[in-house]
């Protein structure tokens, strides 16, 4: 990752992120249905709700993580480019979840079954400085993403420093 970092604390900052494009990296992952077919909607949907995907990784089978399912996961990272603040994005990933089914997000760890995931892990300005910002919203870079084998593997896959 690059040495330059900007923060991001409280709304009146997140102008500074719309000079060009922000980079992002972010996590997909789904347990019920058509697992394929939920990851290639997501990301049809990223496409034509939020930005350009530029990378995307292959789809990794992997366990439940945090709570017990019969359901085993499939797991993709994708790298996006957009002009869209962090908290845009992950408005709009919400979107693309509740259109796809998804109806719960986790609270207080408690993980549960669910037709997508989209998660921000890591975000870069125009000028490839990472942005770190902790709102009670989200928290960039994501908190979790490195005690989670079943995200640094498809992340590896689509980064680029």
């Amino acid at each position: 990752m690059k040495s330059e970092e900007s923060s991001v604390h409280g709304d009146s900052s997140f102008s500074i992120l719309h000079s060009s494009f922000n980079k992002y990296y972010l996590g997909l992952g789904t347990n019920l249905g058509d697992k394929e077919e939920n990851l290639r909607t997501a990301v049809r949907l990223l496409e034509e709700r939020v930005g350009k995907v530029t990378s995307l990784s292959a789809f990794y089978a992997t366990e439940p993580w945090g709570f017990t399912s019969a359901n085993a996961f499939l797991n993709a990272a994708a790298e996006l480019h957009t002009s869209l603040s962090p908290l845009e994005v992950l408005a709009r990933t919400q979107e693309i979840e509740c259109m796809m089914g998804r109806r719960h997000k986790s609270v207080n760890g408690v993980y549960a079954d669910r037709v997508i995931d989209i998660d921000l892990l890591l975000c870069f300005d125009a000028s490839g400085a990472l942005i770190r910002m902790n709102t009670k919203e989200l928290t960039l870079p994501h908190p979790l993403m490195g005690q989670r084998e079943f995200v640094m593997k498809p992340l590896r896959e689509v980064f680029r420093d």
